[in-house]
């Protein structure tokens, strides 16, 4: 019989400290600024005061600073090449529309761009989990396609 009481009572308490476990972990989700989550996501829309293709400090990549109604913010785009390769250029006086979210490591806040647009042109720079989208270089291609097997 003891046996059987104290089956059901870890069984109620389980039962009714599922929900609690399952809030507290949605909760430290939500306020984890350090990954990316896209529910999170804002667009921006402002113009661009300066874009350094190579930065020197964390994160590294392109880093461009855009004045936006609510102020200058310092945006990351991630690798230089792949705006490149695009033929996505980004020069002071552009007005871009950006979309992203802040996040904060090191005591740090700063903007990260999964998608830039300029004019009718937009690229995505992150995945919708935040990581970067790689630069792939082309690879070299044959002088002669006949040596390719190609009629």
């Amino acid at each position: 019989m003891r046996s059987c009481n104290f089956a059901l009572l870890a069984a109620a308490c389980i039962a009714f400290s599922a929900p609690a476990f399952a809030q507290q972990s949605t909760i430290a989700r939500a306020a984890d600024t350090r990954r990316y989550d896209v529910r999170r996501e804002i667009n921006l829309v402002g113009t661009v005061v300066s874009f350094e293709p190579y930065s020197k400090t964390a994160p590294y990549g392109a880093l461009l600073i855009l004045q936006t109604s609510s102020g200058v913010l310092e945006v990351h785009l991630g690798d230089a090449r792949l705006l490149s390769a695009n033929h996505f250029t980004v020069q002071s006086g552009d007005t871009l529309r950006i979309v992203g979210e802040p996040l904060s490591a090191h005591q740090a806040t700063y903007f990260v761009a999964r998608i830039v647009q300029k004019g009718t042109q937009a690229l995505a720079l992150r995945t919708p989990q935040g990581s970067l989208i790689p630069y792939v270089a082309p690879r070299a291609a044959p002088a002669n396609a006949a040596q390719r097997g190609a009629v």
